[in-house]
């Protein structure tokens, strides 16, 4: 048995974060090869900055997804969190290290208020968010029916350029995933998620507080949401509550094609990251590779459809999720 469960750890748990960097690479010297301005600092940064958004989208539902839930609000809470901070991220240094504050603490309520649906009115997680994120959107909308406000442009600058070539994107999500990777490998707290979405049952019989630490997992979902939503700001220096609605699908499909079980308790901030870097890359490709415009958003579709259909598929071959949780 013992053999048998090593090979089953060996088989999967290094391989799916691997085939996904191998993957990326492979895309990303394609979309070089033919990027008008080739590789340059200035191509980089600007493929960092898309791939970080949609990165820190994925994480948020990555979080969801990993004790068995799926968010249906990233997308309004990003939206949300984005036209807040274009009423608050602006004035003294003072104002704009609170004005940030705020727009987390937004992020933050709203996940919470997702888990509570879920967890205490015992809302199935697919309707709780849906009907949630809808009022997230028009709260948005009330605040600002088009876009506008404004952003620190120096703060914007700061995140959304280089040092010494390398940009300053790529440098934020290295330490975001090194701050999330570590308690989520090392800590009581990190393997208690893992464990929900294994198996809630066995959590319970364990004691692991799950009502707590699903609550927890929602509202990290929130926070990401917000970075989400703050960095939108730093790249657009405004409010704008349309954005929301490309970013529900994509970070289900990123989650996925990083290897995150749909089932929950499998998966990787990393993997998350590695999907969504994946996805923006054959956005890119197509935009660059003469595809007709009316034809791309069918191939975007059927490449979501397709990472939608592998995770379901997925979840039916899972049968030890706990093993599999990297």
């Amino acid at each position: 048995m013992t053999e048998t469960g090593s090979s089953r750890s060996g088989r999967f748990k290094v391989p799916r974060v691997v085939i996904s960097a191998v993957l990326l690479a492979i895309l990303f010297a394609l979309y070089i090869s033919i990027q008008p301005r080739g590789f340059s600092t200035y191509v980089l940064t600007i493929w960092s900055n898309q791939g970080l958004l949609l990165a820190l989208a994925a994480i948020a539902q990555f979080f969801v997804v990993l004790v068995r839930g799926i968010d249906l609000s990233v997308g309004p809470m990003i939206a949300l969190t984005n036209v807040v901070a274009s009423y608050l991220i602006s004035g003294s240094p003072a104002q704009v290290a609170l004005g940030v504050v705020l727009v987390m603490v937004v992020g933050i309520g709203c996940g919470l208020l997702n888990g509570l649906a879920v967890v205490v009115g015992r809302i199935p997680p697919i309707v709780a968010t849906l009907a949630l994120g809808s009022l997230y959107s028009g709260v948005a909308l009330l605040l600002r029916p088009t876009p506008g406000g404004a952003i620190d442009e120096t703060l914007s600058d700061a995140l959304t350029y280089d040092v010494y070539g390398v940009p300053t994107a790529l440098i934020a999500l290295a330490i975001v995933l090194i701050l999330v990777a570590i308690p989520l490998r090392r800590s009581r707290f990190g393997m208690s998620l893992y464990a929900i979405g294994s198996s809630r049952d066995a959590s319970v019989m364990t004691g692991i507080r799950v009502p707590q630490m699903t609550l927890a997992a929602y509202s990290l979902g929130g926070f990401f949401a917000a970075l989400a939503g703050l960095y939108v700001s730093m790249l657009t220096l405004t409010g704008d509550p349309n954005i929301g609605p490309s970013y529900t699908l994509n970070s289900i499909a990123a989650v996925v094609i990083g290897g995150v079980a749909l089932s929950g308790g499998v998966g990787s901030p990393l993997g998350a990251a590695l999907g969504a870097f994946i996805l923006k890359t054959i956005s890119a490709l197509m935009f660059f590779s003469n595809l007709p415009p009316l034809a791309q958003p069918f191939f975007e579709g059927a490449i979501l459809a397709i990472a939608i259909v592998l995770g379901s598929l997925g979840m039916l071959r899972v049968r030890s999720r706990l093993e599999r949780f990297l």
